[in-house]
């Protein structure tokens, strides 16, 4: 390979030239996000199945196991997108199954109440 610069021949897998120092190829570095863990909220998904709400768990489930597909495939873009999704579906998850316990509690309670001033 010979350089750009100043022409001197160099060997086929240099860097840089030995005369000048000119940079004869470009060093590849992987992407960011290829070197960073993509995480896929599988266990979350889980338990927000088990424990909150069961529809949306499902569908932070399905979400969750699309990521590391996708990323062994090489589509780190739709890897991103699909654990920002199961992401936002366990935090739905969550709310709407915290929401529905703390009603379900305030309703026992009132029973309660009710109950225990009617004299049972």
């Amino acid at each position: 390979m010979f350089c750009r610069k100043c022409g001197a021949q160099n060997a086929d897998n240099a860097y840089k030239c030995v005369q000048c120092g000119e940079e004869l190829q470009q060093v590849t570095v992987l992407p960011p996000t290829t070197q960073m863990k993509i995480p896929n909220y599988l266990v979350q998904a889980i338990l927000i199945t088990l424990c909150c709400c069961l529809p949306f768990g499902i569908v932070s489930i399905v979400y969750a196991a699309q990521v590391n597909s996708k990323v062994q495939a090489g589509d780190i873009q739709g890897a991103l997108d699909a654990s920002g999704k199961a992401k936002m579906w366990c935090w739905i998850g969550f709310a709407l199954g915290l929401v529905a316990n703390i009603i379900a509690i305030g309703v026992q309670l009132i029973s309660v109440i009710a109950a225990s001033r009617q004299g049972y």
